[in-house]
């Protein structure tokens, strides 16, 4: 503090000398009287101005409160604290008090005025760390969400982290409660934080144009920007970021109902390093914003994300054409989309590097349509269709006779998918797909087909039916003969899969499978699991059997004897008692990791010393809901299992 008012502190400030003359400076003599009750008391280690003792009253009293520093106007207030260095000092100004805290956190870095040449050498070598660049780097992460994303916080950060690396990521989550961010926050952002790269300001209804300009004009690194449920911010705010903040790579845009075309027409002309948008229920955002952002031809896109927006066949039709470097295309609920829009899409043929594609509800997605998508873009390695309910078996065949590159495909409740249809994508991309995935897709029905032969599915190493009542035995049985190297198998909620149909699929896997989870097939009983321990436990790593309820104690003993790799295993509900937990204790060469028990109300405090001698190698323990473990014995697995993450 003492570069502020321009004196070091030291002894020599009163040439004076001592104003005690006594040795004891608490004897009755040095108390002066005021008034007939009030006196003075001098401390011994404070210096007067003056050599002599003297009377003050209470008119000089209250004029000394009236010159005190805090009664400075603000203007003198910021001339004194610019000249501190950055660093602790100004850290350490800004404790003062608030008034202090927001005047510095409005200080520039041009603003700063520290001359060095006029300090002694010896201070200079003494501050030579405390004098970093304003700003730093930006190397700094921070996160306001709720009650603590004010204003008062903001300027903490803006002042705090200039001298120690520079504020490099910044993301505030608002709240509707009274103490909330305003423009003022921001602008002590912009003013303390020329480093920051990425910031992230969701459901904060109170900042506007103006809050954004000064980022603008103080965050010029800028590199992501993410608005969320931000209504007061316009097309000019965002303007003046996209023109003053030329390193800008990612844009996310979100329930802002108040940005348009405009600013997607200044985007296009201005962001030439921009390579990701994702644009989200904006009702302002048109076709003609759209046509503007992908004609342009400064802008190269590679990710685009278009979600719950008011366009229509035009806007397809521009990014088939104009995409020439998007690799990434999501497209969500665009409900004013037809199946025309898909077709002049995949038929402008300009997405030649398109590699992955997500379509959520749209009612344009039609057979037609994705055919003429899998024929427009030959470099599709992965596609995800999700409630695409006018897409049939026709229509997914021929968009993979279509597509040549198909590695991923995965169906999200497409209701017309049947059992042909699924078969029919592993005839025809058998020497390419590695991964299929099918979520409750409920027009499948497991019938016994005559198929002709075929070559196998060699490539496909990831297999995930979840949630598909009609998938059953049948199915398996010609998955196995057609996948024979899966590594990855996942069969959840499948009340058709039993003991006989996963066999034959086991049986038929060469590879040596790693993950396999088996939750909630209520109907697999021990024989299957045995099998696959036997079969693959020199490979499995994973093992998720969830919900199993017929899986007993002789699948423990099975699986302590034949994984030794295994790191993951889950016997959630299942019925598991003492004996199958100290089946995995005594097991040899076993590193199981990570151990779910919950809700295996038959596993007792008995497993207590079993549960002890696994933990020298558990990182993760899930105990809930076993009702028959009591408090105390949680307590004492808690403070054994120190390394271990229990969960009770």
């Amino acid at each position: 503090m003492s570069k502020v008012f321009g004196f070091s502190g030291v002894d020599n400030f009163c040439p004076g000398g001592s104003i005690y003359a006594c040795g004891n400076p608490k004897e009755a003599s040095l108390f002066l009287p005021l008034g007939p009750q009030v006196d003075v008391y001098f401390p011994p280690r404070k210096r007067s101005r003056i050599s002599a003792p003297f009377v003050f009253n209470g008119e000089w009293l209250e004029q000394k409160q009236k010159t005190s520093i805090e009664s400075l106007p603000d203007e003198c207030l910021f001339e004194i604290l610019r000249r501190l260095p950055a660093g602790q000092d100004r850290s350490a100004c800004a404790c003062v008090s608030k008034r202090w805290l927001m005047c510095l956190s409005n200080i520039c870095k041009s603003e700063i005025c520290c001359n060095k040449s006029a300090a002694p050498e010896s201070s200079l070598s003494v501050k030579e760390g405390d004098d970093e660049e304003f700003g730093g780097e930006g190397y700094l992460s921070r996160s306001l969400e709720g009650k603590k994303a004010t204003d008062i916080r903001l300027a903490a950060i803006a002042v705090g982290t200039a001298s120690r690396g520079g504020l490099g990521k910044l993301s505030i989550r608002g709240s509707n409660s009274d103490r909330v961010v305003t423009n003022l926050g921001l602008k002590a952002v912009g003013h303390g934080c020329p480093s920051l790269k990425s910031l992230s300001l969701w459901n904060i209804a109170t900042i506007d144009d103006e809050g954004l300009i000064e980022i603008a004009n103080g965050c010029q690194q800028l590199e992501k920007l993410d608005l969320c449920k931000c209504p007061a911010i316009t097309d000019k705010g965002l303007i003046a970021v996209v023109r003053k903040c030329p390193n800008l790579t990612e844009l996310s845009l979100e329930s802002c109902p108040n940005i348009g075309n405009e600013c997607l027409s200044a985007i296009g002309k201005s962001c030439s390093n921009l390579k990701s948008i994702a644009i989200k229920d904006c009702s302002s955002v048109g076709d003609q914003g759209i046509a503007c952002l992908f004609s342009s031809t400064t802008l190269l896109l590679s990710k685009v994300k278009l979600q719950a927006l008011t366009i229509s066949d035009l806007s397809l039709a521009v990014i088939g054409h104009y995409g020439k470097a998007v690799t990434d295309l999501v497209l969500n609920s665009l409900p004013n989309v037809s199946e025309r829009g898909f077709w002049v899409m995949g038929n402008g043929n300009g997405l030649q590097k398109l590699k992955s594609l997500t379509v959520g509800p749209c009612l344009g997605l039609t057979d037609v349509g994705l055919e003429a998508v899998g024929k427009g873009c030959p470099n599709l390695k992965a596609i995800h269709l999700r409630k695409s309910t006018l897409l049939s078996d026709n229509g997914l065949v021929s968009f993979v006779k279509a597509t040549s590159s198909l590695e991923s495909l995965q169906l999200e409740e497409c209701h017309r998918i049947s059992q042909l249809g699924f078969l029919g994508v592993l005839f025809n991309c058998g020497a390419i797909l590695k991964a299929i995935s099918l979520t409750s897709c409920f027009g499948f029905k497991d019938l016994n087909m005559v198929l002709p032969p075929s070559s196998p599915c060699e490539s496909l190493r990831s297999l995930s039916i979840i949630n598909c009542p009609g998938f059953g035995n049948a199915t398996l049985s010609v998955l196995g003969k057609q996948c024979p190297q899966l590594q990855h198998v996942e069969l959840s909620g499948l009340d058709g899969v039993r003991d006989a149909g996963l066999l034959s699929l086991l049986e038929s896997n060469e590879g040596g499978l790693v993950k396999v989870n088996l939750s909630d097939c209520v109907n697999l009983t021990d024989k299957a699991v045995s099998s696959l321990v036997n079969l693959h436990g020199w490979t499995l790593e994973v093992l998720n059997l969830d919900g199993c309820k017929n899986v007993s104690d002789a699948s423990m003993v099975a699986i302590a004897k034949n994984c030794p790799l295994l790191c993951d295993l889950d016997v959630s509900k299942c019925t598991i008692t003492d004996t199958g937990i100290a089946a995995l204790a005594e097991a040899k060469q076993f590193n199981l990791q990570i151990l779910s028990l919950s809700g295996c109300s038959l596993v007792s405090d008995r497993s207590l010393p079993s549960l002890k001698k696994l933990g020298s190698t558990l990182l993760g323990l899930n105990i809930q809901h076993c009702n028959s473990i009591s408090s105390s014995t949680v307590d004492m697995l808690v403070e054994q299992l120190w390394r271990c993450d229990i969960l009770s």
